[in-house]
């Protein structure tokens, strides 16, 4: 059978064989968790109580690149940041059951956040800010990066060359947009020598997990190399100006440990729409598996189509609107800004 067909097919006994491969004593009780990447599950054991098992989908990393998470999340648990590092048996954290890697994590019991409260943006921007301090120290090896070439390109070129999009003024259109957007990206990164370092990659409130210990950020499934907003649009609202105030205690919580410019926040808008054309072709890559026609239904119609290119467009439109170089603003030449006139600013 296809590797993918036996992953798509994962049944109760493959996965309670797959863990009394490696000396686990389960139960026969076990609960589906929310992943549609992977395939996720709480297990119930006799000799170690409830674990998670994580089955990795076929083809997206392979053994190397799983390792570098695996071994990102060690680094910070070393550094007692609160991360689940994966389980080791026999020095290994990384298994194999017919050719579909596995992993398994400790149960941690906690909630998903909902709302990041005021009272807690301090302490959320501290913890990332760990994370990100953590993550200046070493470099991505195997782990791609957050990159035009990389994330953008790729994603587009693989939307135009399946011809997802049917109609070919709509297809042109979305690439237009799509290359405008990708060359302010690159111009920002080059004009403020944005730097790039490992992050968390995937970092929404869905990954925040809080718990009577405080909190702690789960799934380093899409670590990798980029800008550290990346893991800051996805988090907190600053898409909305009225909230702007409200986000300067997760800043003055963050730069308690890591470095921050506020210029590298210009990337925030090109970051989002990387990610609409990154989406786009990361369901189009797994419509083979059953549960994507169910979970996206409305994709490949005509109507997707337009609505992702009229939401290019207009978040283009937003982004060249925004995307004024400082040293010519209203015509005049602006002081370089540094983080206390970053944090005045939303102060006031």
């Amino acid at each position: 059978m296809n590797i993918n067909h036996s992953f798509y097919q994962l049944t109760p006994d493959t996965i309670l064989n797959a863990l009394e491969s490696i000396g686990y004593e389960t139960t026969g009780r076990y609960y589906v968790l929310n992943s549609v990447e992977n395939r996720v599950y709480d297990v119930e054991t006799s000799n170690a109580g409830r674990i998670v098992v994580k089955f990795y989908r076929p083809g997206k990393w392979d053994y190397h690149q799983i390792m570098e998470e695996h071994s990102f999340l060690n680094e910070l648990a070393l550094e007692e940041i609160p991360v689940l590092s994966p389980t080791s048996i026999n020095e290994k954290s990384i298994f194999d059951w017919n050719g579909i890697y596995f992993a398994v994590w400790p149960l941690r019991n906690g909630r998903i956040v909902e709302e990041i409260q005021q009272n807690d943006l301090e302490r959320v921007g501290a913890l990332l800010g760990r994370i990100h301090s953590v993550g200046k120290r070493g470099n991505i090896q195997n782990r791609p990066t957050l990159d035009i070439p990389n994330y953008g390109l790729l994603s587009l070129n693989y939307i135009l060359e399946n011809k997802f999009i049917k109609n070919v003024s709509l297809a042109n259109e979305y690439q237009r947009d799509a290359l405008n957007a990708f060359s302010i990206f690159e111009s920002l990164v080059k004009e403020y020598q944005i730097p790039f370092q490992r992050i968390h990659g995937d970092c929404h409130k869905g990954n925040i997990l809080i718990s009577p210990d405080g909190f702690s950020i789960l799934d380093f499934d899409d670590f990798l190399n980029g800008p550290i907003v990346q893991d800051f649009w996805m988090l907190l609202p600053f898409g909305e100006m009225d909230r702007k105030n409200d986000l300067f205690d997760f800043f003055v919580g963050y730069t308690m440990f890591a470095d921050f410019d506020e210029n590298w926040l210009k990337l925030i808008e090109p970051l989002r729409i990387i990610r609409f054309i990154h989406y786009a072709a990361w369901i189009g890559k797994r419509w083979e598996d059953p549960s994507f026609p169910s979970l996206f239904p409305h994709f490949g119609t005509e109507e997707y189509w337009l609505k992702e290119t009229l939401d290019l467009k207009n978040a283009n439109r937003d982004l060249e609107e925004t995307n004024i170089s400082p040293s010519t603003k209203n015509g005049e030449v602006e002081p370089e800004m540094t983080n206390k006139d970053f944090f005045w600013d939303w102060e006031n």
